[in-house]
């Protein structure tokens, strides 16, 4: 039996007064009977899911993953985790969302490897461990309990002060837990428990990020008032997952047309899907040297209307045909219609792009939009713009290039 004792785990969390979620998609699901079976689990542990199913994974995700054991997911998990500990009545402060996502031995060998994924995240941080296992050395059970054992070891080194005793895996040679840890400066910590809504992203030199180490020259954010962002920017909004030529190359002919610089703006809260934990966020504004970048919590774009008041903004034909569908207002096509001429009186302007879209590239102009929006909207022509690029397709490659076939259990 390799799991520590969690009674000592227990009475640290309850001590310390933290109150967790824990989520498991099969593997190290053990972890969670583990804990349950202690006295006193009950003041700590507040829910615990084991969506096993990749279905109940896109569920609770808000979609299709691309990779169902990884890093990200167990991420995503591990936030979602934390949002609902906080809507089952905990501070932000003492939440603790936990997951776990692996692929371990099954029935018929696996094409890819055997690996565990395990993700903490608190208020003030992001922790994620991994752990590739040698393949067909062990049995299921003997993977199942390390998987376990490395969710509750991450929780504890995470949760527990001072550090209680923590279990000794048995690796083999050759196996090495790697860990990534995201501290989260105060601006990160208000936009992620809904304090703010805004924070401008202080530039890093990506070049030197990488090469010093993420914990040392993270990209950081400047606290600011939300009556201190001054009318009249250009704002390109996006998730940027990656950014690409794409994105820059709107960003550079929007600048031509209007004669202004352009801010991006990035949302780490989106409508059906977890927030971006920091780990991610990280990732995203090391993308952004030099530029100016506004992390925010406008989830939808009237949301972004109102933090950036008398703006220009700059989006793709498929996100402005979003802008009057009724479906993204509830279904209501009253509501759509008083959206639209909201957003038509608080703009100062729309710069349009077409995309491919399906297989089809959209012409931005082709939109049947009502006169109303298309009154204060530039459409950039396809001779003038056109880049047949995504950056899900991007991801996709990037996700094919380096991994293996991957299903979780």
């Amino acid at each position: 039996m390799i799991l520590p004792e969690p009674a000592g785990l227990i009475e640290s969390l309850e001590r310390s007064g933290w109150r967790t979620v824990i989520v498991a998609t099969g593997g190290g699901s053990e972890a969670i009977a583990h804990l349950l079976t202690t006295p006193g689990a009950s003041n700590v542990v507040l829910e615990a899911i084991v969506p096993y199913a990749s279905g109940a994974v896109d569920r609770w995700l808000g979609g299709p993953q691309e990779s169902y054991c990884s890093s990200r997911t167990a991420r995503r998990l591990a936030v979602l985790a934390w949002q609902r500990a906080c809507a089952l009545g905990t501070p932000p402060g003492r939440a603790v969302g936990a997951a776990v996502t692996a692929s371990l031995r099954t029935r018929q060998p696996k094409q890819g490897p055997h690996r565990i994924f395990v993700a903490v995240q608190t208020l003030a941080s992001t922790r994620v461990a991994t752990l590739v296992l040698l393949k067909n050395a062990r049995s299921r059970r003997d993977e199942e309990q390390i998987a376990a054992a490395l969710l509750l070891n991450q929780l504890a080194e995470e949760c527990c002060r001072p550090p209680i005793h923590r279990a000794e895996m048995p690796l083999l040679e050759g196996e090495q837990v790697e860990f990534d840890r995201e501290s989260a400066a105060l601006a990160w910590q208000e936009l992620f428990a809904g304090v703010r809504r805004i924070a401008l992203a202080e530039s890093v030199d990506q070049t030197l990020a990488r090469t010093a180490g993420a914990t040392l020259q993270s990209p950081q954010a400047t606290l600011v008032e939300e009556e201190q962002v001054l009318p009249g920017r250009l704002v390109f909004s996006g998730s940027f997952d990656p950014l690409h030529d794409g994105h820059r190359l709107m960003a550079a002919t929007a600048e031509d047309r209007v004669s202004r610089r352009i801010e991006y703006e990035l949302s780490i809260t989106n409508v059906d899907k977890p927030a971006l934990d920091y780990v991610e966020i990280r990732e995203r504004l090391l993308q952004f040297s030099g530029q100016t970048l506004w992390l925010t919590r406008a989830a939808t774009f009237l949301d972004k209307i109102d933090i950036f008041p008398a703006s220009t903004f700059v989006m793709g034909a498929d996100t402005y045909k979003r802008l009057c569908d009724p479906k993204y207002y509830g279904g209501s096509a009253d509501a759509a219609a008083r959206s639209v001429r909201h957003i038509a009186e608080s703009v100062r302007g729309i710069i349009v792009f077409g995309r491919q879209i399906a297989g089809l590239f959209e012409n931005s102009v082709q939109n049947d939009v009502p006169e109303t929006l298309r009154r204060v909207s530039l459409f950039i022509s396809e001779q003038d713009f056109r880049r047949d690029i995504s950056s899900t397709q991007l991801r996709q490659q990037e996700h094919s290039s380096t991994s293996e076939p991957d299903d979780h259990s």
